[in-house]
């Protein structure tokens, strides 16, 4: 927390964090109470406010107050960018990418410095370009299919394409879709 955020915590210690009103959708759009988040300067406060906890559980910081989100996949969601980096929704750069998996219904979820995140399906065609079998032919949808029944041989920016299972997501990755009060 900031100097002002730790100053506004101390006048007002207890504050109740909020639960099941923020969610981050598959496509990076913030929404409340299921309702896309349109207003540009609530999308910015999110975005710079955007945070995770020690356990796992991402969450929006408002001043005292920790506004947690449940996430319909994972917590980051990627763009691919005109020079081949990735980007997150919040408009920050993802950093080195650690791995690459594709998921039973066919979700690229790529392993960066900053968190786990899904590649926003308007990226996938670029994904599939670039795609390349170890000697450097373009890949393919048939071999991206192999891939996702657990065959090797597919490589994305030279890294292997795993597979993996969606319910084992979270937990891999160590955050929590569904954040909660303790009971």
């Amino acid at each position: 927390m900031s100097d002002s955020e730790l100053s506004t915590a101390a006048r007002w210690p207890d504050v109740p964090a909020c639960y099941g009103w923020l969610s981050l959708d598959r496509r990076g759009t913030w929404r409340l109470q299921g309702e896309p988040v349109a207003h540009a300067g609530l999308i910015g406060f999110l975005n710079r406010h955007y945070a995770t906890d020690d356990a796992g559980n991402w969450f929006v910081q408002n001043g005292p107050q920790r506004v947690f989100v449940r996430l319909d996949y994972t917590p980051l969601v990627l763009r691919v960018q005109p020079d081949g980096g990735l980007t997150a929704h919040t408009g920050a750069a993802a950093g080195p990418v650690a791995g690459v998996y594709i998921d039973e219904e066919g979700s690229v979820l790529v392993h960066t410095a900053s968190a786990v995140g899904l590649l926003d399906d308007r990226d996938l065609a670029v994904f599939i370009d670039g795609c390349r079998h170890a000697d450097g032919t373009p890949a393919g949808e048939a071999a991206l299919l192999d891939a996702m029944a657990g065959a090797g041989g597919v490589l994305w920016n030279g890294l292997p394409v795993r597979a993996i299972s969606r319910r084992e997501v979270p937990a891999r990755f160590g955050f929590e879709p569904a954040p909660a009060p303790a009971s």
